[in-house]
């Protein structure tokens, strides 16, 4: 299964792997280029730096988040998610097959972004485990949001109202472009609760060293948001919630 997983984006490398690395490079310039002259400092950090693991992450998340999340939906619409529902595999070692292979393709496009685009704009991570740790852990969750959103969905209409009113704003309002100090009082303390702000925050001090939230409670709890994932999608899968229909 695993390996199914990543032939799927393998095979299609120029639309899967190498299209979100030409995304992140036209974010980052088109800001650095909108910004340059205003000279915009986030902490010590120039603002291009400052959003660098902020669009890293995003690219990560929409990449695992698509793998599973597609992967499942167009099984379901052609018919043949049957296959693996049958094939000898526990419910636990089928979520696990898919979310490995939405890891694969988060830690690929991860890889790219480090090795090609981070030394052209001169950033070298400063905590290089912790940077790998959370990349893992962001796409590691948003597989299982992925998992979660392929087995709700009966048609595309469906996975499309989830990414655009679930995973796109909590993305964007997740202190992806900005710091979260600069937002009122209220809007920061709720911002600092968003699962997507664990997993920017925490590549964000891997690379910079600099963090607006507690890098340790960030990992604590996706961790503990990734198994209570893995525990809804293997009993959904147990008893075919919407699978079998």
């Amino acid at each position: 299964l695993i390996l199914r997983e990543q032939k799927r984006f393998t095979s299609v490398w120029t639309q899967t792997l190498l299209a979100p690395v030409v995304t992140a490079i036209l974010f980052l310039t088109v800001f650095s280029f909108v910004l340059a002259n205003r000279k915009i400092q986030v902490g010590d950090f120039s603002y291009t730096l400052f959003i660098a693991p902020g669009i890293l992450t995003l690219t990560i998340m929409q990449n695992s988040f698509a793998n599973t999340s597609s992967s499942l939906l167009i099984s379901k619409v052609q018919g043949n998610i049957i296959d693996t529902l049958v094939a000898p595999l526990r419910p636990f070692e089928v979520v696990i097959g898919y979310m490995v292979g939405g890891i694969l393709r988060g830690l690929f496009v991860s890889l790219v972004i480090l090795l090609i685009i981070f030394p052209f704009i001169g950033l070298f991570p400063k905590y290089p485990l912790i940077l790998v740790a959370f990349i893992f852990v962001a796409s590691a969750k948003l597989s299982l949001l992925g998992i979660v959103a392929g087995i709700v969905s009966q048609k595309f209409d469906h996975m499309q109202a989830i990414v655009n009113f679930v995973i796109t704003p909590l993305s964007f309002l997740s202190g992806t472009f900005y710091s979260i100090n600069s937002l009122p009082a209220l809007l920061g303390l709720i911002t600092s609760y968003n699962p997507i702000f664990f997993l920017i925050d925490g590549v964000r001090f891997g690379c910079l060293g600099y963090s607006e939230g507690d890098p340790f409670r960030n990992f604590v709890f996706s961790i503990i948001f990734c198994a209570m994932l893995i525990s809804l999608c293997t009993y959904w899968i147990t008893i075919g919630y919407k699978l079998k229909e």
